[in-house]
């Protein structure tokens, strides 16, 4: 069993619903749905995981600590950050797959990312060296290779980059069919103002390894 840390709008939230219905699924209740586009195979990964942004990477809990404690401590996170506006979100290109990200840099959002990282460090349990492995390290620089073996990640702090993915791996060739039906289906929430105002803590729980919203909140005002 793994947990994160993520942003994701509230249940109701008009991007929430959108999200849902590109993904097929929605993280807060596990309900999955049938996808209207034709693009079903190229959303199984940003299915499994839920619609959200990292703030801090999924990681099992250290031993000796359990469920209520990192519920805890979350809590007390979220009234300790405060909620915010990113002036736009956009559609954007990440290497090969396509997410939603803020249009214009955010020392906020940096902020709300950075302190995550440092708050449920504690929890976190060493990564095995199959873990370290599947991230791929050859690939990586050498400032995000010490990320990944001091913070379990390698996109933390000055590598962080806010973004809500919205699809894997896309092939070139399908790339502007996808951005195209992307940018329609998404197209309310683009060049608008974004309130950064919950997070919730995610938990990889079935056999599928779907992540599911375990406990959600507000951030301070």
């Amino acid at each position: 069993m793994r947990y994160a840390i993520y942003y994701t709008p509230p249940a109701d939230h008009p991007l929430t619903l959108a999200a849902a219905a590109w993904l097929g699924r929605n993280a807060f209740d596990g309900s999955v749905t049938p996808v209207k586009h034709a693009f079903d195979d190229l959303v199984q990964a940003p299915r499994r995981y839920g619609f959200h942004a990292t703030l801090k990477a999924p990681f099992s809990l250290k031993a000796g600590y359990g469920a209520d404690d990192l519920a805890d401590r979350f809590g007390i996170f979220c009234m300790e950050n405060r909620g915010f506006t990113l002036p736009a979100l956009k559609l954007a290109r990440i290497g090969s797959f396509l997410a939603l990200v803020n249009a214009e840099a955010s020392s906020e959002l940096d902020r709300l990312s950075s302190n995550a990282v440092e708050a449920f460090e504690p929890f976190r349990a060493a990564l095995s060296d199959e873990d370290i492995a599947r991230r791929n390290p050859q690939s990586l620089s050498p400032q995000q290779r010490a990320y990944l073996e001091k913070w379990g990640y390698p996109y933390v702090f000055d590598e962080f980059r806010f973004h809500m993915t919205l699809t894997g791996p896309v092939p070139d060739a399908r790339m502007n069919a996808v951005e195209e039906a992307l940018l329609a289906h998404f197209g309310d929430h683009l060049g608008k103002p974004h309130d950064i105002e919950t997070c919730a803590v995610f938990v990889e729980r079935d056999q599928d390894r779907h992540f599911v919203i375990d406990t959600f909140s507000r951030l301070a005002k």
